[in-house]
């Protein structure tokens, strides 16, 4: 087999590997990158350089390795785009973290995000705190955008929202 078609098929593996090993744990580890992160980012990064081009080290390689991910990730976002299975399967629906004040914990729990994250993005939104929060949401890409509400809202005790499955 020719080696640059062997690097371009590597590529394409671990560019869908890494679409959905991000989908498995997450996308929540996009939008909120720490120090850990980006050293996780670096060494996956060096783990599977060597698994797309193998032992080629030359300058076509590196750049025909990197020329199959950028083409690849343009056919899947266009594909994804037009594909709403596609859409459904590799994007979640975006989550409701606080409505009108209340705070959803079986959402946070199931996003793997802490109070202190949550308290953290109200704070750069501008707001003391959680109830003064008409909507949180958990949108596709990651991020949390919250839109402010009244002086009013007041959380009842116990009472959470319950959002279902589908």
């Amino acid at each position: 087999m020719n080696p640059y078609i062997d690097i371009v098929i590597r590529s394409i593996c671990v560019y869908f590997f890494m679409v959905i090993a991000l989908r498995i744990f997450g996308k929540k580890e996009l939008s909120q990158l720490n120090a850990s992160d980006i050293v996780l980012i670096l060494l996956i990064s060096n783990a599977v350089q060597n698994a797309m081009v193998g032992s080629d080290i030359s300058l076509e390689g590196g750049i025909i390795a990197a020329f199959s991910l950028f083409l690849v990730n343009f056919i899947f976002k266009k594909t994804v785009n037009r594909s709403a299975f596609l859409s459904q399967l590799v994007q979640s629906k975006p989550e409701i973290l606080i409505h009108d004040g209340i705070i959803d914990f079986k959402a946070l729990s199931r996003l793997d995000i802490t109070s202190d994250e949550l308290d953290e993005v109200i704070r750069e939104h501008g707001l003391e705190n959680y109830k003064h929060v008409k909507l949180a949401m958990f949108e596709i890409n990651g991020s949390i955008s919250v839109i402010s509400g009244n002086d009013n809202l007041i959380q009842t005790k116990h009472k959470r929202i319950h959002k279902s499955l589908s």
